[in-house]
């Protein structure tokens, strides 16, 4: 099966086991509009790449970290989308949770997908008990407090932020997560992983920042020029646009450093800097090439 369609069989799969009878249906509804249809995947995507590379000997268990990394992030977007942060209207080109099943729905759509996201974690990898743990307190750390993404959050209700730091929280701490989880569910070396995903997320929140300050809404499917809107940290703000591309390129050239040795390193590389570059406006990629 292609690496999209392991994605989209796993996430279907643990969204399932929530969609019974026993569940609020309009709380079930939320929870699947909040997941489907598919973004781009990116960090699921990537954490099965790294297992890939690293030789994937029970794909179970790489699925069912892909998927709950996936399942948080979609969380993060269902709050980050609420009034009291971004207050959007659109995701993905369609009304946000909040929007279509309103604010308290929303809250508890993004809380039961982080609870069901370890749920998946821990069904998926029962095969590999010695796999658990490890990946358990990756993928909650980089949720949680003091370095997660509710953490990251959290820096834009202070006084002075640290761009740096903000991203790497914000951002940052789930690609990491997607990197070291897919190489602990193949029970490879895992920490060396972290410096390519923390890279990669700075490169996507810069390249996140840069559309947000450059896209057409309709093509984004989402709100642009909030960072200015609600004044918070941006990449363009702080480097400007120049700056903030010639920024993503050098982080795009630290993460394909950054892979470690492996048997698939080499199509890895290739691939990182295909789909870092491509989170650039068209245009953008053009001027940046």
């Amino acid at each position: 099966m292609d690496v999209m369609g392991r994605i989209e069989r796993a996430l279907y799969a643990a969204v399932s086991r929530a969609d019974v009878e026993a569940c609020p249906p309009r709380l079930a509804a939320a929870m699947r509009h909040a997941v489907f249809p598919r973004g781009a995947r990116i960090r699921p995507r990537l954490c099965l790449a790294v297992a890939a590379a690293c030789g994937e000997d029970e794909p179970e268990v790489t699925d069912a970290a892909a998927a709950s990394i996936e399942l948080l992030h979609c969380a993060s977007l269902v709050h980050d989308d609420l009034p009291c942060f971004d207050d959007a209207d659109t995701r993905r080109g369609r009304p946000t949770v909040h929007r279509a099943f309103g604010e308290p729905l929303a809250v508890l759509a993004g809380d039961a997908l982080i609870v069901l996201a370890f749920q998946t974690l821990a069904y998926g990898a029962a095969v590999t008990p010695k796999r658990l743990a490890p990946l358990m307190l990756t993928i909650a750390g980089s949720v949680g407090v003091p370095c997660g993404i509710v953490a990251g959050q959290a820096w834009e209700c202070e006084a002075s932020v640290d761009l740096a730091q903000y991203q790497r929280e914000k951002t940052g701490a789930l690609f990491a997560a997607a990197t070291v989880a897919g190489a602990a569910s193949v029970g490879a070396e895992a920490e060396p992983w972290r410096p390519l995903g923390a890279r990669l997320g700075e490169a996507f929140q810069v390249a996140d920042d840069i559309l947000d300050a450059t896209a057409n809404p309709d093509a984004v499917g989402k709100p642009v020029g909030r960072d200015l809107a609600l004044d918070r940290p941006s990449a363009v703000r702080e480097l400007g646009l120049d700056g903030a591309i010639l920024r993503l390129e050098s982080l795009a050239a630290a993460a394909v450093d950054a892979v470690p040795a492996c048997p698939g390193a080499t199509a890895l590389r290739s691939h990182i800097l295909t789909e870092t570059m491509r989170l650039l406006p068209k245009e953008l990629a053009r001027h940046a090439a």
